[in-house]
């Protein structure tokens, strides 16, 4: 078996050439997720299959982050970003971290960013959005 040169931070996140996340997505009413469910919070339901999620979308909401755990640099911008339908928690990057650079409704993709490499070389990759044109 071969070691990876990379892995994912979280288990949602998939790399490859074209990096995406994967939600669990109730088969009753189709409520996204990210991570394992016992049931849909929406419905109840027991059954759930995973599906793509879009690589771009809109900030719906934001905070800039100017305190945090020790290590942790700040500040940093968290944010809810709305991927078709499907709100995924994050940070953005490559973007100023105050209010004059962004904005409800802009427009961002998704991007990876490696968090660390361990002794075997193998990095840890995590997401984030970006800021697009347009």
């Amino acid at each position: 078996m071969t070691t990876p040169t990379q892995i994912p931070f979280v288990d949602f996140l998939e790399l490859g050439d074209e990096p995406h996340l994967l939600a669990e997505e109730c088969t009753e009413c189709a409520a996204r997720y990210f991570g394992r469910r016992n049931a849909c919070a929406s419905c109840g339901a027991r059954d759930f299959h995973r599906v793509p999620v879009a690589t771009t979308g809109e900030v719906r909401a934001f905070t800039i982050v100017t305190f945090a755990a020790p290590g942790v640099p700040v500040p940093f911008v968290a944010a809810v970003v709305d991927c078709d339908g499907t709100s995924v928690r994050t940070n953005l990057v490559d973007v100023e971290p105050d209010a004059d650079h962004v904005r409800l409704g802009m427009k961002v993709a998704l991007t990876t960013y490696a968090t660390g490499t361990d002794e075997a070389g193998v990095e840890a990759v995590n997401y984030a959005f970006r800021p697009v044109e347009g």
